[in-house]
């Protein structure tokens, strides 16, 4: 019996999500938001870039979190362009990388006027396909093949570079819509075309331009299960991203599990939304940018009412007014706010306030030696994230000294 074809999550908020004009996180923080994504069931994360040197140290402590199964099963991909130099280097400088996603431009539009005459349609197909074959035989056990800009390539071009991908030994081909001009209705379309001429599972990477990035996402994972075939959305947390940002991860979430005509399409049953709230939350903090106060699930008034109508309705029954419960993501917890003393832990602690700090977190220390380690890296951390660190942040720290360690230290 046949399989019935699902949907993966590959979360980009530390690949794309960091590209966000303006604004950036820590390897630190790169680091938690990964925790957090294997704690909610994410099949994989994009975290980071393996050929880029400020993200060497990162990238191989995550690699390592992963083997001693801190961040497991979720896999961690790196995203490289689709050149044999990119692939060598990312073996080179990570070498325990397993998953890849290899990106090149595919339209007329780029080819023309971002190549400039270095490449031409043939050119960039036998690029891709070199890049791809390299990485097989340096030991990727998934590639995916990035085509850039797809929603504004021809479809007779994309088909026969998608071909090409899957006879290179790619796992997926990943459908840009780089821009954000599709529709629901030409994504769709375009994507149920490729799917059922390549038979390749499809990974769906939308930008929201148009204001339709969720929408377009759904669909085009929609399209390529209606082909029976797997499909992979991207998305990142609370939305970041390039120009108007990514699909966010609990609004697809959601979408796929309440949406009209969704209940057929199976995503994947490690998915749990009770991390929500505290993913969501912690990118918050990190990135710092408020969550809108509309934001679906996790904003403010997601599950507040206030007209007579809504609020008797709700009050009544909560479906009258309510599609999801608020505890299904991790809400309805009180939040308490500290207005006494506190004592923080920063690059200038002493080591009484420092075990004052762990105390409350009740995490202790076999000796004091093992103590001013880990304040010397707890200093360190607030150095590196030019904010103080959350609880979640200490806690990592003080479990994972020598792995901290690395993430901390960069070397130009």
């Amino acid at each position: 019996m046949k399989t019935k074809p699902r949907i993966y999550i590959i979360d980009v908020t530390n690949r794309d999500g960091v590209q966000t004009s303006r604004i950036c996180l820590s390897k630190l923080q790169k680091t938690m938001i990964n925790i957090y994504l294997n704690e909610m069931g994410i099949f994989q994360s994009e975290f980071g870039f393996p050929v880029t040197h400020h993200e060497t140290n990162y990238l191989n402590a995550n690699l390592e979190l992963a083997q001693k199964k801190v961040i497991f099963p979720m896999r961690l991909g790196g995203w490289i362009r689709a050149t044999r130099d990119d692939v060598n280097a990312a073996f080179r400088m990570v070498p325990q990388i397993k998953h890849l996603n290899l990106s090149i431009s595919t339209s007329d539009q780029m080819i023309l006027h971002k190549f400039k005459g270095r490449l031409d349609h043939q050119s960039v197909i036998k690029e891709m396909a070199s890049a791809v074959g390299q990485a097989k035989k340096l030991g990727a056990r998934s590639v995916g093949v990035n085509a850039e800009d797809a929603s504004r390539t021809k479809m007779e071009y994309l088909i026969e570079f998608s071909l090409a991908a899957k006879s290179a030994g790619a796992e997926r081909i990943r459908y840009c819509d780089t821009l954000g001009c599709d529709t629901p209705f030409t994504i769709y379309e375009r994507i149920r075309l490729l799917a059922g001429k390549v038979c390749l599972p499809v990974e769906v990477h939308c930008h929201n331009d148009l204001g339709l990035v969720v929408a377009n996402s759904i669909a085009g994972a929609k399209a390529a299960n209606d082909a029976g075939l797997d499909a992979y959305i991207n998305t990142c947390v609370n939305g970041m991203g390039e120009r108007a940002g990514n699909a966010d991860l609990i609004s697809v979430i959601l979408a796929i599990k309440y949406g009209n005509g969704m209940q057929e399409y199976a995503l994947s049953e490690k998915v749990n939304l009770k991390i929500a709230w505290r993913i969501s939350k912690y990118a918050s903090y990190a990135f710092g940018v408020p969550i809108p106060i509309n934001q679906p699930g996790v904003g403010a008034n997601a599950f507040a009412h206030e007209s007579g109508i809504h609020a008797d309705g709700a009050l009544k029954d909560r479906r009258n007014y309510e599609l999801y419960d608020f505890e299904e993501l991790g809400r309805g917890e009180p939040e308490v706010v500290q207005t006494g003393r506190r004592i923080t832990a920063g690059e200038y602690s002493g080591i009484k306030g420092f075990r004052n700090v762990y105390e409350k977190l009740e995490v202790s220390f076999a000796d004091d030696k093992e103590a001013k380690e880990v304040l010397e890296l707890v200093r360190y951390a607030n150095v590196h994230n030019q904010k103080s660190l959350v609880d979640e942040e200490l806690k990592f720290i003080a479990g994972h000294p020598d792995i901290a360690r690395k993430i901390f230290t960069m070397a130009p």
